[in-house]
């Protein structure tokens, strides 16, 4: 069996066992699943990885009964949803399943409040138009409750529809590639509001193709052709180590007199080189690494904030002492959030080059060519001295 986890047990929260699911019939039959095992704990984070048409999407609809497996089990919140008729399928959804879909699926004709409130009125939730106004405000929407979603931005929309997922209070929210049509602000938005809901304690299994994205789950699963190819599972200091090789490849491919340096042993490097092109950051050519297309975006934004913190540090904080500044830079370029590194990018004044001159990526704040006010500064610095 295509098994990644071991026997059900009384923490979990989704128990998919020997799954299969086809279309059609003789030649033309097309195998969607193929013998999938699938066991998530309860409270865990989940992001399904793979290229179009693997499966990604269809196990998603399985998980939550909205679509029928050939054969195989599928237990989830304790239930076999096998048992379930469709009407008793969408009372459990209603009941314990969240579903997010990249597509919104708002009514048109009813405004934010609305659109929230009416799958509770009629799961028979009594005030259940309050119920809905506490949602919008949780994602920060209190002041759009009146809006029809045509008067909505794609962000404010996905909130919308966050909401409305949310406000049965589900133990387990499934999203279908939330962010798939929202820009890099609102995507960010997305992802905090996910990972809220994480710390909460629910849990989320997520499709999605961007890698900041999958990053936030606790385990990543790639599906290749219908069937699970493998889990990945990589501590922080894991995720320290790759970010440091991808840093180094960038500085080396720069020509630069200033290259990043490594600790790494020889072994070491090829282990984390491996590792690198087996999740397809990385690729060797004629003997030489290079980096993917999602390897070469995450090792930008590495580098991107590697050099705006030293900025920060020897410009606003005054720092000169090389190795403090190196080592304070170090930190902060696995920590800083996109927000949180275009906002101190702003209050640099959108610099092109780090203390040693090497450049620095721009973002879409350098375009937008934003400018902070006193505020914001004081929320930025501040945010600097807690770290």
């Amino acid at each position: 069996m295509n098994d990644i986890s071991g026997h059900l047990s009384a923490g979990e929260a989704v128990a998919l066992t020997g799954v299969n699911l086809s279309l059609g019939r003789g030649a033309a039959r097309v195998h969607i699943l193929r013998n999938i095992g699938l066991h998530i704990a309860n409270g865990e984070a989940v992001a399904l990885l793979g290229p179009s048409g693997s499966g990604k999407s269809t196990l998603l609809m399985v998980m939550t009964g909205l679509e029928r497996p050939d054969s195989g089990s599928v237990i989830v919140a304790g239930q076999d949803l096998g048992k379930f008729d469709e009407d008793g399928l969408a009372r459990f959804r209603g009941r314990h399943v969240g579903i997010v879909f990249q597509a919104f699926h708002l009514i048109p004709t009813m405004t934010a409040l609305e659109n929230v409130a009416v799958p509770l009125e009629l799961a028979g939730e009594r005030d259940a138009l309050k119920r809905a106004e506490s949602e919008l405000a949780a994602v920060g929407l209190g002041a759009r409750l009146n809006h029809y979603p045509a008067e909505l931005s794609g962000g404010e929309q996905q909130r919308v529809a966050l909401a409305r997922a949310l406000a049965p209070n589900p133990a387990i929210v499934v999203a279908d590639e939330p962010t798939g049509n929202l820009d890099a602000e609102n995507q960010h938005t997305v992802f905090k509001l996910l990972s809220d809901l994480h710390a909460q304690g629910r849990t989320i299994v997520m499709v999605t193709h961007d890698e900041n994205a999958g990053r936030l789950a606790d385990r990543r699963i790639n599906l290749d052709h219908g069937r699970i190819k493998e889990t990945l599972v990589f501590s922080a200091e894991e995720n320290q180590d790759f970010d440091e090789v991808l840093e180094h490849l960038w500085t080396r491919r720069e020509s630069q007199d200033h290259i990043e340096s490594h600790d790494f042993t020889e072994m070491q490097w090829r282990r984390l080189i491996a590792t690198l092109t087996r999740i397809g950051l990385v690729k060797v050519e004629n003997g030489r690494e290079q980096f993917t297309t999602s390897g070469e975006e995450r090792a930008r934004n590495v580098i991107r904030r590697h050099r705006l913190a030293e900025r920060l540090f020897m410009d606003v904080l005054s720092i000169q002492d090389e190795i403090e500044v190196e080592s304070s830079a170090c930190k902060f370029e696995h920590i800083l959030s996109p927000d949180v590194t275009d906002r101190i990018c702003t209050l640099l004044g959108h610099p092109t080059a780090c203390p040693h001159g090497s450049p620095i990526p721009h973002g879409d704040c350098c375009t937008e060519k934003r400018v902070l006010n006193s505020a914001e500064i004081a929320s930025v610095l501040s945010g600097i001295g807690r770290v």
